[in-house]
C-alpha cells in the first residue's frame, strides 16, 4: 500500500539504451514551499465512474474537513507562498458553499477546477466567471453517450456534461476538456478531440493515463490498454484539425512532484492526487502543509533522484524519470522509472497489474 522512499537501486533494464540516461539524477535545489497545491475538496459524486480513484461511493470515507477548515487552510496556504489551487472531488460543486470558497480565494491566487460540469448552468457559469475562477476542467468519457454514460455510469451525463461546458463557454471562462484513455473508450479518441475542436475556444483536451487507484485498480483488467495502443490513440487524436491535444507521455513524460503538494478531503497530505494509495504525510491540521512538505518521502520524491531518465523528456519538461506515482505502481519503487514512457518502458505490459505493493503508511 503506502511505503517510505528507498535507497536507490541498480539502473534500470538496458541503461546505456539509446535516449536513457545514467546514473540517478537529482534536481540541484528544492523550493521551500510547492508551487500549487491540489484540493481534494470532497469524495462525494453525482456520478458513478468505472475508474473513479477517489471510489466515491465506498461505504468506508472518513470524514471530510469542513469548509470553514478548508477556509483556513487555503488562506494560511496561499499566505505561505502557494499561488496555483487546483480542486478536484469527487465532483466539487457539491460541496455547499464551494463557489463562495472558489470567490474568495481566486481574489488572493489563480484558481482551477475539475469537475463533470452537470451542476454547472448559465448562472453557475457566471459567477464563476465574474469570481475570478482561472480555468475550469471538465471531464469527459466518451464522444458519445453510450460510451460517456456508460463510463460514468449514469444515463444522461454526457448530455449534461455537455450542457454545462456550453454555459462555460457561452460565459467566457477558460476551458479544457480532460479524457481518461481506457478499453471503453480509446476507440473514440479522435472523436473527443473532434468534439473539442468544435465546442471548446482554442480545442484544448488533455489525454490522461488510466492509474491503479480506487475503482480503477479493482477494475483493471477491464479498463487498462497495452501502450501501444494508448500512444496510436494519441496520434489519432492529435491527427484532428483545430484540436489542440495536451498528454503527458514520451516526449512530454513530466515528473511535477518538485513543485506540488495535495490535500486528501480528510486532510491528509498526500503530495499529489495520484499518489493518494501510496503515501500519507500526515494530516494537515496536526503538523501544517509546510511540515508535511518537508517529510523525507515527498522530499525525495521531489529530489529528481531516479534510477533512469528519458533523455527528450528531461530535456523539454526540466524533471526527470516521469511520474512518481506510475512508477511505484507497477514497480514497487519510487525511484523506478515511468512505465507509461515508451523510452522507459522496457517491454513491461501495463495491463497486467502486480499486486498492491506493500509497507506502512509514511507518517
Amino acid at each position: 500500500m503506502v511505503q517510505h522512499f528507498p535507497g536507490a537501486e541498480p539502473a534500470f533494464g538496458q541503461a546505456a539504451a539509446e535516449g536513457i540516461l545514467e546514473p540517478p539524477l537529482a534536481n540541484e535545489s528544492q523550493l521551500e514551499s510547492p508551487v500549487k497545491l491540489t484540493v481534494c475538496v470532497t469524495e462525494t459524486c453525482n456520478l458513478d465512474c468505472a475508474f473513479c480513484y477517489a471510489d466515491c461511493h465506498r461505504p468506508d470515507k472518513p470524514a471530510e474537513l469542513e469548509l470553514e477548515t478548508w477556509r483556513r487552510v487555503l488562506r494560511t496556504s496561499s499566505d505561505e507562498g502557494i499561488i496555483a489551487f487546483y480542486f478536484e472531488g469527487g465532483e466539487p460543486f457539491l460541496r455547499p458553499g464551494f463557489d463562495a470558497l472558489l470567490a474568495e480565494l481566486a481574489e488572493r491566487a489563480f484558481v482551477m477546477v475539475r469537475t463533470n460540469a452537470t451542476l454547472i448552468d448559465q448562472a453557475r457559469a457566471r459567477r464563476l466567471r465574474d469570481g475570478g475562477v482561472g480555468e475550469i476542467f471538465v471531464d469527459l468519457w466518451g464522444a458519445t453517450a453510450e460510451t460517456h454514460d456508460a463510463m460514468t455510469g449514469t444515463p444522461g451525463s454526457f448530455e449534461r456534461t455537455l450542457a454545462g461546458l456550453d454555459h462555460l463557454v457561452a460565459a467566457g471562462v477558460r476551458v479544457k476538456l480532460l479524457y481518461v484513455l481506457t478499453r471503453i473508450n480509446v476507440a473514440e479518441t479522435a472523436a473527443a478531440a473532434a468534439l473539442a475542436a468544435e465546442r471548446v475556444p482554442g480545442g484544448a483536451i488533455a489525454f490522461l493515463r488510466l492509474y491503479p487507484l480506487g475503482r480503477a485498480r479493482r477494475e483493471w483488467e477491464r479498463l487498462s490498454l497495452p501502450l501501444d495502443a494508448q500512444m496510436q490513440a494519441l496520434e489519432a487524436a492529435a491527427a484532428v484539425e483545430g484540436a489542440r491535444v495536451i498528454h503527458s507521455w514520451h516526449p512530454n513524460n513530466h515528473n511535477c512532484c518538485w513543485q506540488m503538494a495535495a490535500i486528501r478531503a480528510d486532510g491528509r497530505s498526500i503530495g499529489c492526487a495520484y499518489l493518494r494509495d501510496y503515501v500519507d504525510f500526515g494530516s494537515i491540521l496536526d503538523h501544517g502543509l509546510l511540515e508535511t512538505w518537508q517529510h523525507p518521502t515527498h522530499k525525495s520524491l521531489r529530489s529528481g533522484a531516479v534510477e533512469a531518465s528519458c533523455g527528450a523528456c528531461a530535456a523539454s519538461q526540466g524533471s526527470h524519470g516521469g511520474c512518481r506515482a506510475a512508477a511505484y505502481a507497477f514497480h514497487g519503487r519510487f525511484t523506478a522509472p515511468d512505465p507509461y514512457d515508451t523510452v522507459l518502458n522496457d517491454g513491461l505490459d501495463l495491463t497486467q497489474l502486480p499486486p498492491v505493493p506493500g509497507g506502512a503508511a509514511c507518517g
